[in-house]
């Protein structure tokens, strides 16, 4: 069974599917631990005064904001805490889109959405509306403190769970001041045919199993290699487990009906329409910061 990173429910109309989130990739590379060569014992990182070097102990150190080069606002932890987020162990959706409305700069991380208990026909009811659409749901949600945006969408049997990236983190692409020897740049119709002709040449299919890390294979088939001729040293570490937070939500089927007649009252009523966006917005606006989550 895979693992759950986040416990939650789909939220959209008055409809709760109970799910779990599951990452949908898996870390690539090589992992290289730091070792004292002397003793084997793990290096970690120190907290270094960068102007006198000497090591800065964790009760001293604050968080601060650069307002400007050299001058910062310092920020306290109960600020910070006040300014996280609501967990609401909800994928809250607002929207339906199409999914060629989605930029791929856009495109963050992908995860698998599970159906929990009792959540498995509603959840299959969903996946079958969005592919018979042709539409993508926007979404926020919150895990471990991060606010995301997201698209929830069909793939093969089962939904998806895409994180995107804010709107403010996506560079335009004036950001690159191309010359216009690139923007107004109209090539013959040989070179376009030559090129045309190489990309036929060289056409090919998605072929996952061909796509190798060649060095990660060099450097792990080495590591056997030292293995097998017993080059191995023990290094004592410790296990930290994280705590996983869960919510009990409960399938609401017959609500369909209900959330149906609500959106079209909405629409026939801008102020209730205007009342409703001021709510979300509400409920879901946050201090945009980077943290890992």
């Amino acid at each position: 069974m895979a693992r759950a990173i986040w416990k939650g429910a789909i939220s959209f109309g008055l409809v709760h599917i109970p799910v779990s989130l599951v990452s949908a990739t898996s870390s690539s590379g090589i992992d290289f631990d730091w070792l004292d060569e002397r003793t084997m014992d793990p290096v970690g990182y120190k907290r270094v005064n960068k102007v006198t070097g000497k090591e800065v102990a964790s009760e001293h150190i604050v968080k601060g904001v650069e307002l400007e080069k050299g001058n910062y606002v310092v920020i306290s932890e109960e600020e910070i805490q006040a300014a996280l987020p609501e967990a609401t162990q909800t994928i809250d959706i607002f929207s339906f889109i199409d999914s060629a409305a989605i930029p791929l700069l856009h495109i963050s991380k992908p995860y698998f959405l599970a159906p929990d208990r009792r959540g498995e026909k509603v959840y299959a009811l969903l996946r079958e509306t969005l592919i018979s659409t042709g539409k993508v749901a926007l979404a926020h949600v919150v895990v471990r403190t991060k606010q995301s945006l997201a698209a929830l969408m069909p793939m093969e049997s089962a939904l998806a769970l895409i994180m995107l990236r804010w709107p403010s983190e996506v560079r335009d692409i004036a950001y690159l001041d191309l010359k216009s020897s690139v923007t107004k740049a109209k090539p013959t119709a040989k070179e376009l045919d030559m090129a045309k002709r190489l990309v036929e040449d060289m056409a090919g299919e998605w072929e996952p199993d061909e796509y190798r890390n060649t060095f990660e294979d060099e450097i792990m088939a080495l590591v056997e290699e030292k293995a097998s001729a017993g080059e191995i040293q023990a290094v004592e570490t410790v296990d930290q487990n994280e705590e996983r937070q869960t919510a009990d939500v409960v399938d609401l089927t017959e609500l369909l009906k209900r959330s149906l007649g609500g959106a079209k009252t909405a629409k026939g009523s801008k102020g209730s329409k205007d009342g409703a966006r001021k709510s979300s917005d509400s409920g879901t606006s946050t201090t945009r910061r980077k943290k890992s989550g």
